[in-house]
């Protein structure tokens, strides 16, 4: 058996209970494999010597690393969809050897481990999807229930909730359905009384952070939408260009090649949830344009080249591009660390003016 001074990288498969190593040398050659529980994993790392320790980013990979690299020793995280398994069978011991071999590929970017701050903001935009998607539910079966007895309840969460309160208070009904909707009724007041206070929590956070203010200050970007990119990206300098970030988050077009055949699509590529919202901010602005060309009112930079694009090409390419195009401008016009708070600065407003740049929307970022 060698000793732990030829040991150089650690491939660590995380679970719940049991974990399994693999120690490797210098050429990433695996000599000796290890399988411990989780009180065994905790005290195998006492007093190791530094070694580089490779994970897959997977669900508790993040505090782990934050854990191991306390430590001392050098962690990477390897995205998931370049850990591929050679073999044909599946154990944790081949899962290890496959972080070894995506470690070797220059190409492969590691991902960033996120600090707590960023998880639990994630947590809670998780939380406030799910809450949204079970009010959606909760308007969906109202609308069948009340279908039924010829009932048609208008489209928005606004007015669905409205016209079932009416109908709640309408004596015709049979009372086991009025039942029904003073039921459903509550249970959306709760999610929405939850979804609220998730909200005011991040608007008292953009209250206290200068990152948070300079994402605010494009079109299309609210304090919702700001926070799950703060937390979602960590720190934005490590993209070397605009272009690398909407290229990140999925707001570039993905190409296909072959011969004299070269065709553009749809990237799915990032995170889903960040880029739903981009693009939802970017048809609020398009909307609002639209809207604004009918009166007298000059329209801004953003929305003439968006109203401009939707005549063009239609409104949601438009909307696609519109939030590429803001996505890009997340990553170009943001010079404060992540990092920096208002409380860091001297002057919180001066900052924000002075590093804000006039915004040239319809060229290439």
């Amino acid at each position: 058996m060698q000793s732990t001074a030829t040991v150089t990288t650690i491939a660590i498969d995380l679970a719940k209970n049991v974990f399994q190593l693999a120690l490797a040398d210098r050429d990433l050659r695996v000599f000796r494999s290890l399988r411990l529980r989780r009180k065994e994993f905790l005290a195998f790392w006492s007093n190791y010597p530094v070694v580089q320790v490779v994970m897959e980013a997977c669900g508790s990979a993040h505090h782990f690393g934050r854990w191991v690299s306390a430590l001392g020793h050098r962690v990477t995280l390897l995205p998931a969809q370049h850990v591929y398994r050679r073999r044909r069978n599946k154990t944790d011991a081949i899962d290890c050897v496959a972080l070894l071999e995506a470690l070797r590929a220059a190409d492969i970017r590691p991902v960033p481990i996120k600090t707590e701050s960023q998880q639990v903001i994630q947590m809670l935009h998780r939380a406030r999807q799910q809450w949204q998607k079970m009010r959606t539910a909760q308007i969906n079966l109202a609308r069948g229930a009340l279908r039924e007895f010829g009932i048609a309840v208008p489209e928005g969460a606004a007015r669905a909730v409205a016209c079932m309160r009416a109908e709640q208070a309408n004596a015709q009904l049979d009372p086991m359905i009025r039942g029904l909707l003073q039921s459903l009724l509550e249970e959306i007041a709760m999610l929405e009384r939850r979804v609220a206070d998730v909200d005011r929590q991040f608007a008292a956070a953009s209250r206290t952070d200068v990152v948070l203010h300079k994402l605010q200050t494009l079109p299309g970007i609210g304090w919702v939408t700001a926070s799950a990119i703060r937390a979602s990206v960590g720190d934005i300098e490590r993209f070397a260009n605009a272009r690398s970030f909407s290229a990140w988050i999925g707001m570039t077009p993905a190409q296909t090649a072959s011969g004299d055949k070269r065709k553009l699509g749809r990237s799915k590529q990032g995170d889903t949830y960040v880029r739903t919202l981009v693009i939802q901010g970017a048809r609020a602005v398009l909307a609002a344009a639209q809207r604004q060309r009918l009166t007298t009112r000059p329209l801004s930079a953003p929305g003439h080249w968006a109203a401009t694009l939707a005549d063009r090409r239609g409104f949601n390419k438009a909307a696609v591009g519109s939030g590429q195009q803001a996505a890009a401008y997340c990553r170009r016009n943001q010079k404060v660390p992540i990092k920096g708070r208002i409380d860091d600065c001297t002057d919180p407003a001066s900052t924000i003016r002075s590093t804000s740049k006039r915004l040239t929307w319809g060229r290439s970022p």
